[in-house]
């Protein structure tokens, strides 16, 4: 620029007081707006953009992203609910995208965070669970009560990781069985950290969903959540349409979440009892009984004996001897 170009300063102090008189004003001139859309100029959705936080899903595949772990949730509860023999119940809180290093960033630490492998996918994702999820499982897993009222702040032990490896593969495994109705995938356990920070399994700026689940057992509640970097599951965002996830979401749910139940009633143990025989006798008979006396009743010794499922008749069977243990036979 020309020295003579320049404003000098009783310029700019002309120019400030005339458009603080409003002398000066705004050009008015056409407004052009660039958009790939073709219409009415009064109908476009303007909307401000964040070029260090770029959105590269749109809102539809974020839904449909969610809608898409719905079958997990349930799938995982009813598992858990079965492995731990009281009610769990897992429903998803919600999902968003962000990137990898605001993720990171809100997550406590010391924490559980275990990095998962996509096959066939190229790349990882990651799963945490809070302190308030992890340590009144693994007090249960041990023989304590689900109601736990001091959470440690503190990293697992040994013993505690290898029950909270048990708790991932469980949770590994429904998450493969939830995307079967989309796409086979297999997802497994490679690595686990308590420290977040420490877990870069992509570029800090890199985009990242993040599925949210709320996680509640009696009287303990607390959160866990599911990362999966955008360049993992770019080859398939084609395929996550919401026009054909939301078509086939109710009947895929049905296919994912019964095989799970069937398993979990096949593993229920059910008690077994089995009378021998009945009789009457009076109360001064019964205080006179020592050891040695014998008890006769109006039951022949061949007649079968019931077989009761949780006080329900539900089979007639022979006494005998296996091995040196009592058995019953069922006839």
């Amino acid at each position: 620029m020309l020295m003579q170009d320049k404003l000098a300063q009783d310029d700019i102090n002309l120019l400030k007081e005339a458009v603080g008189q409003g002398r000066i004003g705004p050009e008015d001139g056409p407004v052009e707006i660039f958009s790939c859309f073709r219409g009415d100029r009064e109908r476009i959705e303007i909307r401000p953009y964040d070029f260090k936080r770029p959105e590269r899903i749109g809102k539809d595949l974020v839904r449909s992203f969610q809608r898409l772990h719905e079958p997990f949730a349930r799938s995982f509860g009813a598992a858990l609910s079965g492995y731990l023999r009281t009610i769990v119940e897992v429903q998803v809180s919600g999902a968003s995208q962000m990137s990898y290093s605001e993720f990171v960033d809100e997550l406590p630490n010391p924490t559980s965070f275990s990095i998962l492998g996509c096959s066939p996918l190229e790349g990882q994702a990651c799963l945490q669970l809070d302190s308030e999820v992890l340590f009144p499982v693994i007090d249960r897993l041990l023989g304590g009560g689900s109601d736990s009222s001091h959470i440690p702040d503190r990293p697992m032990t040994e013993i505690e990781s290898r029950l909270a490896r048990q708790l991932i593969t469980r949770a590994t495994t429904s998450l493969s069985e939830s995307w079967q109705g989309f796409r086979p995938m297999e997802f497994t356990l490679e690595a686990s950290e308590t420290n977040p920070q420490l877990a870069q399994i992509v570029s800090p700026n890199e985009v990242v969903i993040v599925i949210g689940f709320s996680f509640k057992m009696a009287g303990s509640h607390g959160s866990m959540k599911f990362c999966i970097p955008f360049k993992v599951i770019q080859p398939m965002i084609e395929e996550l349409s919401a026009r054909n996830w939301f078509a086939s979401s109710d009947e895929a749910s049905k296919h994912e979440v019964s095989p799970t139940i069937s398993r979990v009633l096949q593993e229920t143990p059910v008690q077994l009892t089995s009378t021998l025989a009945e009789t009457t006798i009076t109360l001064s008979e019964l205080r006179g009984l020592e050891v040695g006396d014998v008890i006769t009743t109006g039951k022949p010794a061949s007649s079968p004996l019931t077989v009761q499922v949780h006080e329900q008749t539900k089979f007639k069977a022979h006494i005998g001897q296996v091995r040196g243990n009592r058995a019953l036979r069922i006839i």
